[in-house]
């Protein structure tokens, strides 16, 4: 008999990388968990998927937040779409701090808050990229599950804040998919959310049997 977990250990896949900048599209069956790694420390990746069998359902950072009763999920919530399904339950969180309320970073973004010129895709562009191919546009990019993004809220005045992440070396968030989707990742491009230092993403997918 398999001692407890060996069995999805065998169904492991290796761990793959996201380079700097960029993003990356898999797609999970429901019972497969994905876990998110920031191998180096302090680096933030944006996270949106869309149900494979309709993809017009989509990850809802608003009905998320709205049915934990709070802003920053951690280990045990669930994150669900906009019609109110669960797409992933946490199941480990060595972080902790998580944003779930501002939206993917972009080329007009960069513009606008940073007086940037040189055309960066950032998150938005990436994201729409690597969902290209299943007929995902830039246009359906949600606010996206910001994995080990730092934001702080003034209580008084509402203010918000993007400080650098919490997460160290090998920090790491375990996903377990509720429904079949296409999920897409990025290692993002915005300089403030990375204490200014642009660094990859890793990631593994641990198979149901």
């Amino acid at each position: 008999m398999p001692v407890p977990g060996e069995e999805r250990a065998l169904n492991a896949e290796a761990i793959q990388r996201i380079a700097p900048c960029s993003g990356h599209a898999i797609e999970l069956r429901a019972g497969d968990q994905l876990v998110v790694i920031d191998p180096l420390g302090q680096q933030v990746s944006d996270l949106t998927a869309f149900s494979l069998e309709d993809r017009v359902e989509y990850l809802s950072s608003g009905r998320s937040i709205d049915y934990a009763s709070k802003l920053w999920l951690s280990t045990g919530d669930v994150l669900y779409s906009n019609r109110s399904r669960p797409m992933f339950t946490i199941l480990e969180d060595t972080c902790g701090r998580h944003d779930f309320t501002l939206t993917p970073c972009s080329k007009r973004m960069f513009e606008l808050l940073y007086g940037e010129t040189e055309g960066r895709p950032g998150c938005e562009g990436n994201l729409a990229a690597a969902l290209a191919p299943y007929g995902i546009d830039v246009d359906r990019i949600p606010v996206a599950f910001n994995i080990f993004m730092n934001v702080s809220v003034d209580g008084s005045t509402g203010a918000v804040a993007v400080l650098p992440p919490l997460s160290q070396a090998g920090d790491f968030i375990r996903l377990r998919a509720e429904m079949p989707m296409v999920v897409a990742m990025t290692a993002c491009s915005a300089g403030q959310s990375n204490n200014f230092s642009y660094k990859p993403i890793d990631f593994r997918i641990e198979r149901a049997s």
